[in-house]
């Protein structure tokens, strides 16, 4: 007999960095000497931003169409964004940043 409940697995966001992304609505920033703490209240996960370049990318995501855009205007160079994109996709897969639905 398998278990009595069943609970179903988040959506896993794949991340495409060519299109506007922004916060869960559900998802609260914490600013911390150490960049700051990211609380999702549906799923009640807890992510840590490391430096303060990366919150401002993801307080700024809504704002740029893309997740490029939003690293350049952080200051990220182009040649520099990989480990950034590669934290926002994190982050999508975790529920924390969601695609901008299109009117």
């Amino acid at each position: 007999m398998r278990g009595l409940l069943s609970v179903p697995a988040p959506a896993v966001t794949d991340f495409d960095p060519d299109v506007t992304w922004r916060l869960h609505p559900q998802v609260a920033v914490r600013p911390e000497p150490f960049g700051a703490l990211l609380y999702h209240f549906g799923t009640r996960k807890l992510s840590f931003l490391k430096n303060r370049t990366i919150v401002e990318v993801v307080t700024m995501l809504a704002d740029h169409p893309d997740a490029r855009s939003a690293c350049r205007a952080a200051g990220v160079a182009d040649e520099d964004n990989a480990p950034y994109l590669h934290a926002l996709g994190v982050l999508a897969r975790s529920n924390m940043l969601v695609p901008e639905e299109n009117p």
